[in-house]
């Protein structure tokens, strides 16, 4: 089964993004939403979890303001933490989510918004992740030939991307080269079949190599080889 984020087809998006699988891990699928939202907080695409926990269609989310679904009650609070983010005054937050759908029915979960970096350390767009309140089915861990698996280096890289450290500073940490660390992140890019940074983190975070609800990012051991 796939769970699949898609170029938005509705006009007035900024940055059309190239349409991605997302090969869904169990225990993950029906359990997170995933959105990437630009530097202006316009959403750019979402997996299809997301879109049912709006009750919206792609094109009705695509191209708009992440605000925009967001309940009056909590919206205000919401904005505030989006404009940390977006200023590179901060790289998380997490907080209650309350949706307001067209069948004018909320919808609420845990929200937590990451933002994503540049290689020169300006903010890029950031992650939307969302864990709705509904129950939930215990699943079985998937099988660990069921994953992608990443060299250490890779894992390090990765996790300094959804962090929001920069090439440079991240180039030291590594004790690497600049041209390194783009070479290891566009060789990552490729893999995971991502246009940008921002992709890249989200799918990670969809596929389960990086785990929700952990700070600073870390990859899960059993996707290292």
């Amino acid at each position: 089964m796939n769970v699949r984020m898609e170029a938005s087809p509705a006009p007035g998006a900024i940055c059309p993004t190239q349409r991605t699988g997302w090969p869904a891990p169990a225990g993950q699928l029906s359990e997170f939403c995933v959105a990437n939202l630009d530097h202006n907080l316009l959403v750019l695409e979402a997996n299809a979890e997301f879109l049912h926990y709006l009750g919206r269609s792609a094109t009705d989310v695509y191209g708009r303001t992440f605000s925009k679904f967001v309940h009056p009650s909590v919206e205000r609070l919401v904005s505030q933490h989006l404009a940390g983010l977006r200023a590179g005054t901060r790289d998380r937050f997490t907080t209650r989510m309350l949706a307001e759908r067209p069948s004018f029915t909320v919808a609420s979960g845990m929200l937590t918004g990451i933002a994503v970096r540049k290689a020169g350390g300006e903010v890029s767009g950031i992650v939307m992740l969302l864990r709705p309140d509904r129950a939930r089915a215990a699943v079985p861990p998937p099988e660990p030939d069921q994953r992608k698996t990443l060299s250490e280096l890779d894992a390090r890289v990765l996790e300094g991307i959804a962090t929001g450290i920069s090439t440079a500073r991240l180039a030291t940490k590594l004790y690497l080269s600049r041209q390194g660390i783009e070479y290891h992140v566009s060789a990552m890019l490729r893999r995971f079949k991502t246009p940008n940074r921002s992709a890249l983190v989200s799918k990670a975070y969809a596929q389960g190599i990086l785990p929700v609800g952990q700070w600073p990012p870390k990859v899960s051991p059993e996707n290292i080889h």
